[in-house]
């Protein structure tokens, strides 16, 4: 399983969503190292095996833009868990 968190440089809602990522790899007991990102990207973005865990889709947009939806810990555990499994 690859994790990735994706930020834009100085983006407010990268501490909430280190937190809610941390938080759920820490519920499911997953060891999995988390890819950290910086540049220009819709900021928080989590991409789990790829698939961004907000919206489903493949990937992120090559775009600095901050995100109104951060990551949150259902989303997190739900896309988590979906590839555990697989």
């Amino acid at each position: 399983m690859q994790v990735e968190l994706l930020l834009a440089p100085d983006c407010p809602n990268a501490a909430a969503a280190k937190i809610a990522l941390t938080e759920a790899l820490h519920e499911l007991e997953l060891t999995v190292s988390v890819v950290e990102r910086v540049g220009d990207f819709p900021s928080p973005t989590v991409l789990v095996d790829g698939v961004d865990v907000m919206n489903d889709h493949a990937g992120a947009p090559e775009m600095r833009a901050c995100r109104l939806h951060v990551p949150t810990v259902p989303k997190l555990l739900a896309a988590l868990q979906r590839t555990a499994e697989e």
